[in-house]
This record gives structure tokens, sequence and C-alpha cells, in this order.
């Protein structure tokens, strides 16, 4: 069996200016509807 090379990924730092910023005030464990809800309110502003 070969030998797996050890993973020790770095944390991601959160930041103001991440990727995932448009999705600031949807709670966790929200699904898709009111994901794209969101998403679509943001659109229109």
């Amino acid at each position: 069996m070969a030998h797996a090379p050890d993973c020790k990924p770095e944390p991601i730092e959160d930041d103001d200016e991440s990727d995932d910023a448009h999705l600031d005030g949807i709670e966790e464990g929200a699904g898709c509807t009111e994901i794209w809800e969101h998403l679509a309110e943001k659109r229109d502003e």
C-alpha cells in the first residue's frame, strides 16, 4: 500500500473581503430558496 502524504491545510482567515461576502445576512443552514431570495433582494438594491 502506498504511503499517503500528511495533509495539513492552512486555516482560511475570515476577512470582510472574502469570496462569500455576498452571503452575509443568511442564517447558517439556509436552503436554496432562502439563498436565492437573499441574492435577488441584493440585486434589486
